[in-house]
């Protein structure tokens, strides 16, 4: 596991990353982490005293990479914008859990699972991850309802959520 400090940074106006708070890790860490890997990758670690695990760094542009921070590991570390944080990092070559609910419902619809199927297991943990981060079992099974209709319809995820959203 590699230890640094860093500041929690926050972009301004960056598309889609547009008001993320994030960390950046230099090359040099990025290289111990992961050697010569240039494509977003998975960490696990530590954020101060906050146990992190599934968390993925991603590409900058420039050879370093950014690790987003979001509200809730902000919230647990007690930490905004400007505050020095230590982070102890190494790779997280850990399995992806998938959404046993949405495994046992896509059993009951076979378009729905023969879709799935030929998603990458990336894409698909966008669909499990999506759903089991739901809060309550109302919104889970609304996630779960919307992952089969749209994987009916032949969608990947952003697909799906883009679709649902337009047609709210």
């Amino acid at each position: 596991m590699y230890e640094f400090k860093t500041t929690l940074l926050k972009f301004g106006k960056k598309g889609e990353k547009t008001g993320w708070t994030y960390v950046s890790i230099p090359l040099d860490v990025a290289n111990i982490i992961n050697p010569s890997i240039r494509k977003s990758y998975r960490v696990k670690g530590f954020i101060d005293s906050l146990k992190i695990k599934l968390v993925a760094i991603l590409p900058d542009g420039d050879g370093s990479f950014i690790m987003p921070i979001n509200a809730e590991m902000r919230k647990r570390i007690r930490k905004q914008q400007g505050a020095v944080v230590t982070l102890k990092l190494s790779l997280d070559t850990d399995p992806l859990p998938q959404s046993t609910d949405l495994l046992d419902c896509l059993l009951e619809a076979p378009v729905a699972l023969n879709n799935f199927k030929k998603l990458t297991l990336g894409h698909q943990n966008y669909f499990s991850k999506w759903i089991e981060s739901a809060k309550t079992s109302h919104t889970k099974a609304d996630r779960i309802t919307k992952t089969i209709k749209g994987l009916e319809l032949g969608f990947n995820y952003g697909e799906m959520i883009r679709h649902f959203k337009k047609n709210s």
